[in-house]
């Protein structure tokens, strides 16, 4: 019963951390606005850039950034000193609460953004490599068509991958916990790909936003 109440309060916790959506607060406190009112809905970094400005988007990166990782963190330290269970675990649990409360937040209404950031800020705690290396991945399809949502499709698409061969060759794992490390990254990555979908079919009809200056149609972009 112990243990079922703290998985229970590791995943309550990931999910109000989430839910505190950095983009929404934003847009309301500082632009008397809702964010998710203009562009594509979201309430993500790219359409703050895209509605209010670099300073409103920065804050709201860094504010998604923050509570991934604050959130793996606190995940982490209650199973290793509440349960007694490998601290990894705790973690996974707290983040995959924590991407679902980026999208589907409590304290807004169930309706938030596409969760780029909030992955990056929980996998930094879990790995920080693995940051690095979506990263580049996303440069090499950001860069050469300017759509944000092409480098973010490949990076959940690529991720489970990524995160399994990493985890194999260079940590070394095996058995539970190489699979666990890959469920957690496939489920992520494939919520990005679904928070995503009207993007890809806008890419592949070549009318998705660009950071280019032009605009074949009016886009959403993601977060």
């Amino acid at each position: 019963m112990k243990e079922v109440l703290w998985f229970c309060m590791t995943a309550l916790l990931g999910y109000l951390l989430g839910s505190v959506n950095t983009g929404i607060i934003v847009s309301k406190v500082l632009m008397h606005g809702d964010v998710r009112k203009h562009g594509s809905g979201s309430a993500g970094m790219t359409n703050m850039l895209r509605t209010y400005g670099k300073k409103a988007a920065v804050l709201t990166a860094i504010g998604d950034v923050l509570k991934g990782y604050v959130s793996v963190l606190l995940g982490q330290w209650l199973f290793a000193h509440m349960l007694m269970m490998p601290a990894q675990w705790g973690g996974y649990l707290a983040y995959i609460f924590a991407v679902i409360g980026h999208w589907k937040p409590v304290f807004f209404g169930f309706k938030g953004g596409k969760c780029i950031l909030v992955s990056a800020g929980g996998l930094l705690a879990i790995e920080p490599a693995l940051v690095g290396l979506l990263g580049c991945i996303f440069l090499l399809f950001f860069l050469p068509t300017r759509m944000v949502s092409a480098g973010s499709v490949a990076m959940g698409l690529s991720f489970p991958f990524v995160a399994g061969l990493y985890g194999y060759f260079v940590l070394h794992m095996q058995g539970t916990e190489l699979k666990l490390l890959v469920a957690v990254t496939a489920f992520v990555g494939a919520l990005v790909l679904y928070l995503h979908r009207a993007n890809i079919k806008r890419i592949l009809n070549g009318t998705e936003y660009r950071f280019d200056g032009k605009k074949k149609k009016e886009a959403d972009n993601q977060e």
